[in-house]
């Protein structure tokens, strides 16, 4: 220990040079992008001098110093808030979130998340990777979606778990209703998201080379009046990657306030119903246990408010 900081000598080996981030990862069992984390706050040293360049290639043989940080304390309250808790162990929780609760704290939400929720349940046992305001979030849903999402308990987990998110080896399915019938019924949409120039609140589809690439694969699971259920699922997670690639084709999620305008035809529908919020749920999500190694998923069924718009789109 050092200064609250824990220190990893790291040699790195191999055949070949390497990228330092990735170097390093693979030696000392972080994911990269902790490690590009650790770099920009001059946590990674080599003869006492801040290694800063993720992608300088160095030689096999050359050690390095990582600085990890201890985890600070959360400073979020600890609230009790209902949960319903899909899968629990002594590494990581799977929850089924409701539609209208934010994952963790920020501006206009600082307390009434998942975050403070799960502080209760857990004892304040999360992995403090995440930081003061988001202890245990290896991934998150919007607000208005619904559905599962895993957490991380340990610091071990945390790393698996962020690892597997980088390498696009997490399932994740989604259910969504989106208007009109889309052609073919099956397909992959791909294109790169990044913040919209025109609203920074919101993101789009933008040229190659600007955003970060992402890819959707959707499929009709059922036609209704008009409206379709489809699934899908993603090759990549990106902020609000389902929304906009289905919106990029002309076929928005209903009730989506952002990227998405109801059909006229569904209006009266939707305000009947007070259906208020994008119609998609997250509703399968399967990975590798981070500590025990074994493959796991888990199935969560659509809500309510959502099966009662699609009941009713099926008249």
């Amino acid at each position: 220990m050092n200064g609250g900081n824990e220190n990893k000598i790291v040699g790195v080996t191999g055949p070949e040079t390497a990228r330092l981030d990735k170097a390093l990862a693979d030696a000392s069992g972080l994911s990269r992008e902790r490690v590009k984390a650790l770099m920009a706050e001059g946590m990674v040293t080599i003869g006492g001098k801040a290694a800063l360049q993720p992608s300088l290639k160095i030689a096999p043989g050359t050690s390095f110093t990582i600085s990890v940080p201890q985890a600070a304390p959360a400073e979020a309250e600890a609230q009790e808030i209902p949960l319903t808790v899909v899968h629990e162990d002594d590494d990581l929780i799977v929850v089924d979130k409701p539609a209208g609760l934010v994952v963790h704290p920020a501006a206009g939400n600082l307390d009434g998340t998942l975050v403070n929720a799960l502080l209760h349940h857990c004892h304040g046992q999360l992995s403090g990777i995440g930081g003061v305001a988001r202890p245990g979030i290896v991934h998150r849903i919007d607000k208005d979606t619904s559905g599962l999402l895993v957490v991380a308990k340990s610091d071990r987990a945390h790393e698996g778990l962020a690892q597997q998110f980088a390498a696009h080896s997490i399932v994740r399915s989604y259910r969504a209703v989106v208007s009109g019938m889309p052609r073919p019924r099956a397909g992959r949409i791909e294109g790169a998201i990044a913040r919209s120039s025109a609203n920074r609140k919101k993101m789009a589809v933008v040229a190659d080379g600007r955003g970060k690439h992402a890819v959707t694969h959707y499929n009709v699971l059922e036609t209704l009046k008009a409206a379709a259920l489809v699934e899908c699922r993603l090759e990549t997670g990106r902020t609000h990657q389902v929304r906009v690639h289905m919106s990029s084709i002309g076929h928005s999620l209903l009730g989506d306030p952002a990227y998405g305008r109801t059909p006229s035809a569904l209006r009266p529908l939707l305000d009947r119903l007070e259906f208020h919020r994008q119609a998609l749920h997250a509703a399968e999500l399967g990975f590798v246990h981070p500590v025990k190694g074994e493959t796991v998923h888990f199935v969560s069924a659509i809500p309510t408010d959502m099966m009662t718009l699609i009941k009713e789109l099926r008249h």
